[in-house]
Formats: structure tokens, sequence, C-alpha cells
């Protein structure tokens, strides 16, 4: 798997993002809605990478900076076509690597405490994440779960 920083103007990444937002519309109700709409993705505090297999898009992730010292993982998301297959695996140490590299002490994130979630979290928790407080700009809401990992 080859894990690129993307530009966000191909079209396969575009509809693997629009993807991410349409599922998010199914399973979470809109004022507890986090991910980032390609506008949102290209904000210069975040950085996404895409994952490639034999010239395919298989995956996409991005690190978003909070502040120096703390990042956030945001648009986690596997084609639908390489599931189970170890790709947010591989992103999420490619991403948890370069927090370390850009100096952060914490990563953290956001994600749905729904059932649609379970697979995400379970991730997170094998990585060493754990559940904390609302963090940035976020507020409690039953339909979220916030986890952070210190580096």
């Amino acid at each position: 798997m080859e894990i690129k920083v993307d530009d966000l103007t191909g079209d396969a990444i575009q509809e693997l993002i629009k993807d991410h937002l349409r599922n998010m519309e199914l399973h979470s109700p809109v004022e507890s809605r986090h991910a980032l709409n390609l506008d949102g993705l290209r904000k210069p505090e975040v950085t996404l990478w895409s994952a490639w297999d034999g010239g395919e898009l298989v995956g996409c992730g991005a690190l978003k900076e909070l502040d120096s010292r703390h990042g956030e993982i945001k648009s986690m998301k596997t084609s639908p076509f390489h599931l189970r297959k170890g790709v947010s695996r591989g992103l999420l140490l490619y991403i948890i690597d370069e927090a370390k590299k850009r100096g952060y002490i914490r990563l953290s994130l956001e994600t749905g405490s729904m059932m649609a979630f379970e697979p995400a979290r379970n991730l997170y928790e094998s990585f060493g994440f754990h559940y904390c407080g609302p963090f940035g700009d976020y507020i409690e809401d039953p339909n979220s779960l916030f986890m952070t990992k210190e580096l």
C-alpha cells in the first residue's frame, strides 16, 4: 500500500470523501456530524493522505493540527471494496508516526457512539486510544465519543 499526501483534485478521492459524508448522514443527526467536506480538508491546518494499491484508491485519512502539540485524526475512510484488508490500520500507523514527527504529544479524535462506528472504535482502542471528554471546539453530545492517545 502506497500512502501519499493528496491535493483532493482527483475524482477518486473526491468520490471517497463524498461517500464518507453520505455515510455520516445515514448514521448521525446533522448537529452531530463533524466530518470535514472537501473545503474543510483543504484548510492549511489539515493534511489528507490517500492510500493506493496497484493504482486503485483504497482509503484515506487526515491529520488536523489543533495546536503545536495536539493533533486530531479526521476523515478515516476505507473504500467499501477494500474493507477488512488492513487499510485503516496502515493509515492509522502512518498518521500516528506523522504526528510524532511533528512533535505532537497528544492525538485525539471524535467518532460516533452508534453501533455503525464500533469497528472504528475497536481499531482505535487496539492502538491505545482511550475515551476522554470533548476537546478543541467539541461539546458533550450523546452521539459522539471522544478518544485520545498520548504520544
